[in-house]
């Protein structure tokens, strides 16, 4: 499959990275040759010079023989100028734009068919609702839903005073009172995927935990993390992301206070989210956010542009004993390097959205039994993708133990209808059931029977 990447940038080279490793044949196009050429050094990828949004380059990156063209270049306008012009040069090309202006957002999707657009993406809105998922859910430093929010893979720290450190998982039903499964182990920087029972739970592990969600509450009640409901969130940055979230936890009732340095931008916020507190200030001042009641808060949300300055801004809080904390970061790269700091649940915008168009691509690449929903988790070493049972996929009604399946994969969940269940070597799938597998990250499924080693 051919494919055309329009931009570059932090969100451009991060899909890259993942299409280009599962062998997509992949055209990356910007302006500025200093970025393509360091693209070109770590990627298998061929890259264009010039504006995506013109004829003569798409001409040039081979527009007429591409299935799918990714534009996600810095404005909005050039991403939609870019699908447009592709599709009318090449109408059965699929077309995936980046929208992040909040005035763009229902114009683009109710007028996606005028703009040729196969799917909007918009990262900063999607990592919105990642957060306001979280802070709903205290004490889960990251939270992934499947089958319609039946089954969720949350993801836990084995810290030195956890009910769960030193406990075998075959034993961790006697400790978690609740049905849940340990689907992987992230442990000195490496994941572990469908780990066995008789791995032994350490200080330090982050462990991803498949629940139905009635579930969810109990186990955080029974391993003794039992947080006070969020009523008042202090967000860092009055960017894109934070005036969608601040949004989203007015309308939940939330107490929501946004600092931001720019004194016109905090004119712009309080005049769009009016249920909100929008204090101009420099927030890498500790008196000033002592000032703002930063000890008090119930959590600590920090969205600025600057990764580090959010990093230390987290760090901060956490010394302050903040109840929740949340950082955004951008760069991917600093995965490994901040794996260890307290600075709670980490949100990368970018990442969800590269999420989100390699479900789309890999549908596009199998179109009976493609993904419905694919999750990076275990800092992209390990992906929960969720399948729909068809008439072509093998072993259905069968009992799991009896199916053969490939190293490093496990099914974490089945949902028929209204029912859903944490698997046991006793359970089947049947045709239109929802199932969700866990991968290693070397590992690409493109259906489910994928997972089969037979």
């Amino acid at each position: 499959m051919k494919i055309l990447i329009a931009g570059d940038g932090k969100l451009g080279s991060t899909i890259a990275r993942q299409l280009s490793s599962e062998g997509y044949d992949i055209t990356l196009i910007d302006r500025n040759p200093a970025v393509l050429e360091a693209t070109m050094e770590h990627y298998d990828v061929i890259t264009i010079e010039g504006n995506a949004a013109t004829m003569p380059v798409l001409r040039q990156a081979g527009v007429d023989e591409a299935d799918l063209l990714i534009a996600v270049m810095g404005e909005d306008e050039l991403n939609l100028l870019s699908c447009m012009t592709a599709h009318a040069m090449n109408p059965s090309i699929h077309t995936i734009a980046r929208i992040r202006d909040p005035e763009y957002a229902e114009q683009a999707y109710s007028m996606r068919e005028d703009f040729a657009l196969s799917l909007v993406v918009n990262p900063e809105k999607h990592a919105a609702h990642e957060i306001e998922r979280l802070l709903k859910y205290p004490g889960f430093l990251k939270y992934d839903s499947f089958a319609r929010g039946r089954i969720d893979i949350v993801e836990l720290k084995i810290s030195e005073d956890s009910k769960l450190k030193d406990v075998s998982l075959q034993n961790l039903s006697n400790i978690v009172n609740t049905q849940v499964l340990v689907v992987a182990v992230m442990r000195d920087g490496k994941v572990i995927a469908g780990p066995d029972g008789s791995l032994v739970l350490e200080e330090g592990d982050d462990i991803y935990v498949a629940a139905s969600r009635e579930n969810l509450t109990s186990l955080l009640h029974n391993i003794g993390i039992i947080k006070k409901k969020t009523k008042h969130v202090l967000i860092v940055g009055g960017g894109k992301l934070s005036y969608y979230l601040s949004q989203m936890l007015v309308k939940d009732g939330l107490g929501v206070e946004i600092i931001e340095r720019n004194p016109q931008r905090c004119l712009e916020l309080a005049d769009a989210i009016p249920g909100a507190t929008v204090v101009q200030g420099d927030a890498s001042s500790t008196e000033f956010l002592e000032g703002e009641g930063l000890s008090d808060t119930d959590a600590f949300v920090t969205l600025t542009g600057l990764d580090e300055l959010n990093i230390i801004l987290s760090l901060y809080g956490y010394k302050k004993k903040v109840s929740q904390i949340i950082t955004k970061v951008s760069r991917v790269d600093y995965g490994a390097v901040i794996s260890d700091l307290p600075i709670g649940s980490v949100i990368s915008p970018k990442e969800l959205c590269c999420s989100n168009i390699v479900r789309y691509v890999r549908a596009m690449r199998n179109q009976k039994g493609a993904a419905l929903t694919v999750h990076s988790i275990a800092e992209g070493q390990a992906e929960a993708v969720e399948f729909i049972v068809d008439e072509n996929t093998r072993h259905v009604g069968e009992e799991l133990r009896n199916i053969p399946t490939k190293k490093n994969t496990l099914i974490g969940g089945i949902t028929r209808g209204s029912h859903s269940e944490i698997p046991n070597g006793l359970s089947s799938f049947e045709v239109g059931d929802s199932v969700v597998v866990i991968c290693s990250g070397d590992t690409v499924l493109y259906s489910l029977n994928d997972i089969f080693d037979d």
